[in-house]
């Protein structure tokens, strides 16, 4: 699934997660795989629109260092998140049937944020459709699918390992962007402004 091109990918989990899933969990594929064809892509067209956004519309006053900053910082952020989430979710699915696989873990987190993602790059160029972002959250609906398929996961536990990985990436992805941003402006203010 993962080396389909990329537009094409986007499409099929997004309109038909269920069948998506199925064909995501029949290909064992390696992490790297899911990264370099639908993460990396997606961040990076993330990035691009943050850099662009905050060129053209935020930070008309500031030297355009200070967006390329940014540009860094989503990407950053955004990496850092996946993977730092797929490593709790992997602890967290120690009890179910595949248990511990991170490679499953990653997938799953990587299908789900794929709307959240798509809704980031409108927000990011565009400050004025932040409200998009609640389209994101149909990444709840596509990991649900995705925890069915993957990890086999009983009834009674579907709804805490939902929580459980949207609480666990909110949080890091909120204290990263804290992190990050306190980190960017410090840089840019000391050596560039």
């Amino acid at each position: 699934m993962a080396s389909k091109f990329l537009p094409l990918l986007v499409k099929d989990i997004i309109s038909n997660p269920a069948k998506a899933w199925e064909t995501i969990n029949s290909e064992i594929e390696p992490v790297r795989v899911t990264r370099n064809n639908l993460l990396f892509p997606l961040i990076i067209l993330v990035s691009v629109s943050a850099i662009a956004g905050s060129l053209i519309f935020i930070n008309s006053q500031l030297s355009p260092v200070y967006s390329l900053l940014v540009g860094i910082r989503c990407f950053l952020l955004f990496y850092i998140a996946v993977y730092a989430t797929a490593f709790v979710l992997k602890e967290i699915t120690y009890s179910l049937d595949p248990g511990r696989s991170f490679a499953i873990s990653f997938r799953l987190i990587v299908y789900a944020l794929v709307p959240f993602l798509l809704c980031q790059f409108f927000s990011r160029f565009f400050e004025s459709l932040l409200f998009v972002n609640v389209l994101g959250f149909y990444g709840l609906y596509i990991f649900w699918t995705g925890s069915e398929k993957m990890l086999n996961t009983p009834a009674h536990k579907k709804t805490p390992l939902l929580i459980a990985a949207f609480v666990t990436f909110v949080g890091i992805y909120v204290l990263t962007n804290l992190l990050f941003k306190m980190l960017t402006n410090k840089i840019f203010f000391k050596f560039f402004s």
